[in-house]
């Protein structure tokens, strides 16, 4: 890295300090100005500030992994999940700002009224943000340490004294913090490199999200999303130059992965969008993607996403959120992405053989391999930094997450009122919530040497998850779910997670995620079904608060008998959702097809017609559920 290099990620750590500081004060207040930024903020800095949390230093390796062992229509386990963001913007985030809890642990002791809602509070305060989160947290530091290896060389930068001291540290623990292993040349010293990048970033990271809270992570997401996203641009440009232009990058596609070269995968079948032309896009795969998105623990906000939304200042912000993140998460970030990870499918060629985690890693790896190889030395730092940038604003917002769960859920909650039977002070509160985050980046960076490949912890990490976003979404649209039913959920996921791991290999991960999506959720609703109805006077005092949308017909009758319109505000935010989905869906495909040149599926003979008509129905469709997502309905009154 260049001086100019440098000095750019300088400037990016001084402004994230200087964010950091000054929102120390208003962030020392109380908890929710801490972790809710005092419900200040508006929708376009919120929805930007989710992608940015996304954007991650991992998610373009998992990109590109995916792209080289299963081709383009493989995103779509990523893309489908819009369906899941604009679910929440459009239906559930106005609850999730008027229910007024800090967590969504807390949700469930205003939800549920007996001795099950305490017990699912602590569970969940210790599964999402203990088990669930240092898993994922770990996943992108792991993204670092793929990133930083050929980059930082402290080993060329500090003294050798200080420098071999970190190496029989690193050599005493026994684990090695490289990309290769224990196979890796000069284990340990890479090791202590890249332990010592990962703890410089994170000390920078943790200075400022623990001093300022939500609002220095917001207000640094917003800067991190922009250096990610020009620096992610300057690199496609620069991969798809090398192979000489955007139709030549198609014909090496062609050419190199033809049906006679020995590959799993040929190249209509890698550029193929839709599941006409893909390899292996079976009814079951295309169920589990189409289910993918309910099927999971984020499916009605759970975590960050819900933190977002109660962020906003209103429920307007909180659906221009939504949209926001979704277009800058799912259109404009793939945009960028597809060339790039086709690109290092050309200039990186894999070699003719199967499939396995070796193989999945060091198709990941040419990521960094392509910053490394094919950059001049300013785009490559802007890249770098870029990077970085990203693996800061999901590791502050992960620290920021699960610091609410120990504070507000465990410390708060359990130790304070439950135990020792008094109410601290808010001040006391914030400083519990800045130590949270030391400990939940310590357990994330024992977890960080037993994860293989970006894209086998994140498989993992879905199967944790499949088995609660039915019942999750559930509880906001129908009154008849229980804390039980939710408990049994989570039971059911980790008596079945490791059970399905050990059965059903990698290659028939759909399986395990249909069985236990459908499973738990099965188990779940039975189990509510026997113990419910919740106390009415509780639900009613939930619905006061919230108002959710849906199937609350006995509620409704008590709280407000001439206006109950709960059933029509679902079916209008679940229409509002298909039809922004589609419209997303369609620009997406259409705009993507024509720059990587991808097929037209076989019962479309003109290729042309097929995307000019994807584009107009995308552009068509822009008015309509805008109109249908953001104009308020009026009150609807039944006899």
């Amino acid at each position: 890295m260049t001086g100019w290099d440098w000095a750019i990620l300088a400037a990016f750590i001084l402004y994230a300090l200087q964010a950091g500081f000054r929102a120390r004060g208003v962030a020392s207040q109380n908890l929710e100005e801490y972790f809710l930024a005092g419900r200040s903020l508006s929708g376009w800095k919120a929805g930007l500030s989710m992608a940015a949390t996304q954007f991650a230093a991992d998610t373009p390796l998992l990109v590109t992994g995916l792209v080289a062992t299963a081709g383009i229509f493989a995103l779509w386990r990523l893309w489908i999940y819009a369906l899941a963001f604009l679910l929440m913007g459009f239906l559930l985030a106005p609850s999730w700002r008027r229910v007024g809890v800090l967590t969504d642990a807390e949700l469930t002791e205003v939800r549920y009224g007996h001795g099950a809602a305490a017990a699912l509070r602590g569970i969940k305060a210790v599964y999402f943000g203990t088990i669930v989160n240092c898993t994922v947290l770990a996943m992108v530091l792991l993204a670092a340490t793929r990133l930083a290896e050929p980059f930082l060389l402290w080993d060329q930068w500090l003294p050798a004294g200080v420098f071999d001291a970190c190496v029989r540290i690193v050599n005493w623990v026994g684990v090695p913090f490289t990309v290769g292993g224990l196979e890796a040349e000069n284990v340990w010293i890479r090791s202590a490199n890249n332990l010592l990048s990962i703890g410089a970033i994170v000390f920078v990271t943790v200075l400022y999200s623990t001093t300022g809270g939500l609002r220095s992570v917001v207000a640094t997401d917003l800067v991190q999303f922009g250096i990610g996203i020009v620096a992610s641009m300057a690199f496609t440009w620069a991969v798809v130059d090398h192979v000489g232009g955007l139709s030549s990058l198609t014909q090496h596609i062609h050419e190199q992965f033809s049906a006679s070269a020995g590959y799993l995968l040929t190249g209509n079948e890698i550029l193929a969008f839709t599941p006409f032309g893909a390899r292996d896009a079976t009814m079951l795969v295309l169920l589990v993607y189409g289910f993918q998105w309910l099927l999971q623990m984020n499916a009605d906000g759970t975590g960050y996403l819900a933190q977002r939304s109660m962020a906003c200042r209103s429920d307007h912000d909180a659906r221009i959120a939504a949209v926001v993140f979704t277009v800058a998460q799912v259109m404009l970030r793939s945009l960028i992405w597809l060339p790039l990870a086709l690109g290092l499918l050309v200039v990186f060629p894999p070699p003719p053989g199967t499939l396995g985690p070796q193989f999945i890693a060091a198709r990941e790896f040419t990521f960094v391999q392509g910053i490394n190889e094919l950059l001049s030395p300013g785009v490559k730092g802007l890249m770098v930094v870029g990077m970085l940038a990203a693996l800061a604003s999901t590791v502050d917002t992960h620290l920021n997450w699960g610091a609410s769960y120990w504070t507000n859920d465990l410390y708060r909650r359990f130790i304070c009122e439950g135990w020792l039977k008094r109410s601290p002070s808010p001040r006391a509160l914030v400083w519990v919530a800045r130590g949270s985050n030391l400990l939940i980046l310590f357990i994330a960076l024992c977890i960080l040497p037993w994860l293989s490949s970006i894209q086998t912890a994140w498989q993992i990490s879905l199967l944790l998850g499949a088995g609660m976003g039915m019942v999750l979404v559930l509880r906001w649209i129908w009154w008849r779910v229980t804390a039980w039913g939710e408990l049994a959920c989570i039971v059911a996921s980790m008596i079945m997670a490791p059970l399905l791991l050990w059965v059903f290999p990698a290659q028939q991960e759909e399986i395990r995620l249909l069985i236990m999506g459908l499973g738990a959720g099965v188990i779940g609703i039975t189990v509510s079904w026997v113990t419910g109805p919740e106390d009415l006077d509780r639900l009613e005092i939930f619905y006061r608060r919230a108002r959710p949308p849906g199937f609350w017909g006995p509620i409704e009758q008590r709280v407000q008998p001439e206006q109950r319109n709960g059933v029509r505000q679902f079916w209008r935010a679940i229409l509002a959702m298909g039809l922004t989905a589609l419209s997303i869906f369609c620009l997406l495909t259409g705009i993507g097809s024509w720059l990587v040149g991808s097929p037209a599926p076989e019962w479309m003979p003109w290729r042309e017609a097929w995307i000019v008509g994807l584009l107009l129905v995308g552009i068509l469709l822009i008015p309509i559920w805008i109109s249908v997502g953001f104009r308020q309905p009026g009150p609807v009154t039944q006899a």
